[in-house]
Order: C-alpha cells, then structure tokens, then sequence
C-alpha cells in the first residue's frame, strides 16, 4: 500500500505565504505524476498544480506566477509554495500520486490520494 501525508496547512494572513509538503510512503516502485488539488466549501475538488517524474509542471490558470511546485523523486516528495495568498485560496488542499507502480503489483498503477491539509486565508 502507498500513503500520503500531507504537512504545511494553517491560517495566513491575505498576502502571506505558505509551503505544503506531502511525502509519498510504503511499497513503492515508482510516481508518474504527483500534485496538489483543492476543495474549498461547497465546491468540486479542482487541480491546483502537478509535476512528472520528468519535471513538466502543468498549474491551474488562477495559480500561475503564485504558487510553485516542485519534486523531490529521490524521497518521493512534492511540495507547493504558495504566495501573495488570498481568501479565495482557502480550502482543503490534498496531494495526489498518479500513476504509482508497487512492488505488489508492477504491471498496472493506481492513484493515491492523501488525507488533505487545511489552508486558510484571512485576517
């Protein structure tokens, strides 16, 4: 089995900034895709960013020049950095690993989801 476990989540000030962390544990062979999405209140969960094993990085449109993400694949890590944060950024933030062989099983990959991290904006 694979776990995720997110870190970072907390209350910020509207302008602040905040870094997730989420480290990928258990039998695993190899990450295609890890990332992050989003769900705030009463709202579908929706992608905020994710990066290959290679380094292609694709953001949400609204993300773009404020948050970053990057990989560590040796620890099978991924992190956000996010700026300049608004209200509008409030909402429970999970990481995801896409594509994930295991030792179990190498023939075919699974999604794993972590438990998710609140992110909260306001003063």
């Amino acid at each position: 089995q694979v776990q995720l476990v997110e870190s970072g989540g907390g209350l910020v000030q509207p302008g602040g900034s905040l870094r997730l962390s989420c480290a990928a544990s258990g039998s695993i062979v190899s990450i295609d895709v890890m990332g992050w999405y989003r769900q705030a209140p009463g709202k579908e969960r929706k992608l905020v960013a994710e990066i290959t094993g290679g380094g292609t990085i694709r953001y949400a449109d609204s993300m773009k020049g404020r948050f970053t993400i990057s990989r560590d694949n040796a620890k099978n890590m991924v992190y956000l950095q996010m700026n300049s944060l608004k209200p509008e950024d409030t909402a429970v933030y999970y990481c995801i690993a896409d594509r994930v062989a295991t030792t179990s099983n190498v023939h075919s990959t699974s999604t794993y989801w972590g438990q998710g991290t609140q992110v909260t904006v306001s003063s």
